[in-house]
């Protein structure tokens, strides 16, 4: 499985594009909203911080940048070790409390390193990004992409899901979760696998950008 992890994580390494598509997408101008948003993680181990302290994973960290800029959310980080797109469909409804106005959707993962049929993912996603939709919960959309080891055909298939949802239902997507972290051995656990505190900062960092002008999208209807 380790094996599988690495060879994902140095494909991935050529997805140098992801950040500037990114970038691309939070070039909206984006105003804090007055009261703190209520705001969900839900993801796999990246967002639950295998090895981390609570303090140290992705959500509590991406909380601190934002208040750091002005801007308060109420943050639950709903991330399962583990954990695949079916699985947080499944767990949605009690993953996702009543009154949640924003959710950080980064799943899949795990689906990649399984060889799950891409139709099965895509299938999950969409019935998670359907019942979001239905309780007017705004999304931003994390992507991953497949390993090379299950072919070009499956990894074809997997690439696809994120942009073509991200476009079909009209969310934002940050293409690639592990922009500037994944193979850089001073910014990974010894498993290679999972971001080290100086990691998640890194994630923070590049994905911050785009939350910002998420959360002003969610000022705009508020108003």
């Amino acid at each position: 499985m380790f094996a599988h992890i690495r060879v994902l994580i140095v494909a991935l390494m050529t997805a140098g594009p992801a950040q500037a598509q990114a970038q691309d997408q939070a070039q909206v101008p984006a105003t804090a909203p007055a009261k703190p948003v209520k705001m969900v993680v839900l993801g796999d181990s990246l967002s639950a911080g295998l090895g981390l302290s609570a303090p140290a994973a992705f959500p509590a960290r991406l909380q601190k940048a934002l208040s750091d800029k002005g801007i308060k959310v109420d943050m639950i980080n709903a991330g399962v070790s583990g954990d695949t797109t079916s699985g947080g469909r499944d767990r949605l409804d009690w993953s996702i409390p009543e009154g949640t106005e924003a959710v950080i959707l980064e799943l899949g993962a795990n689906d990649a390193l399984r060889g799950i049929d891409p139709a099965v993912t895509r299938a999950a996603l969409t019935e998670i990004l359907t019942r979001l939709k239905a309780r007017k919960i705004a999304v931003l959309l994390c992507g991953m992409l497949a390993p090379p080891n299950y072919g070009s055909e499956y990894a074809a298939r997997f690439n696809a899901i994120y942009p073509e949802l991200s476009k079909s239902f009209g969310v934002p997507l940050y293409p690639f979760f592990l922009e500037g972290v994944a193979a850089d051995a001073k910014l990974n656990q010894p498993d290679g696998i999972h971001p080290t505190p100086e990691g998640v900062d890194v994630i923070v960092k590049n994905i911050l950008p785009m939350v910002e002008a998420f959360l002003g999208t969610i000022s705009g209807q508020r108003s």
